[in-house]
């Protein structure tokens, strides 16, 4: 391979501490609130009990892209692929990263028995509601929510 043929991004699970680590920027893109490193692996861990997953796409090292997600059920959706966290860095833009991610998600909730995907973004986010639309994603719901320490009013 020459020098400016670079492989192609890999989509893999981040399951190591290190790996994790090599995760924290891409995520802090999505998720400004993280502190650090070691508060991303302290919350992934933590989410690990509740079947949390973090799939990224690297490349020559480096993370490019992530999708977090987990294995759910309720009585809406039933058996169901929820994705957390989808974020593709500046640098992984134009490469279909994204696309990917979804498609291989949309993959393993088939394998694992799921009848749905299903991901929030923010009203405002006006990109990501066309990137998902593209998708083939479709809006169905609108959720509320509110601060638990909020009075929730009346």
């Amino acid at each position: 391979m020459t020098g400016d043929q670079a492989e192609a991004p890999v989509l893999r699970h981040a399951e190591t501490d290190r790996e994790l680590y090599a995760c924290f920027p891409v995520m802090r893109e999505l998720r400004p609130q993280l502190e650090d490193e070691q508060d991303l692996i302290r919350r992934v861990r933590r989410m690990q009990g509740q079947d949390y997953r973090l799939l990224a796409a690297w490349q020559a090292g480096r993370v490019l892209a992530l999708a977090g997600y987990r294995l759910q059920e309720n009585l809406v959706y039933g058996r169901y692929l929820y994705v957390d966290d989808l974020v593709v860095t500046q640098d992984g833009r134009g490469k279909r990263l994204g696309a990917r991610l979804l498609r291989h998600l949309r993959t393993s909730a088939r394998e694992a028995g799921c009848k749905e995907l299903v991901l929030d973004t923010a009203l405002s986010n006006a990109l990501a509601q066309r990137f998902y639309f593209r998708q083939g994603l479709l809006t169905r719901a609108i959720r509320f929510s509110v601060p638990a320490a909020q009075d929730g009013g009346n």
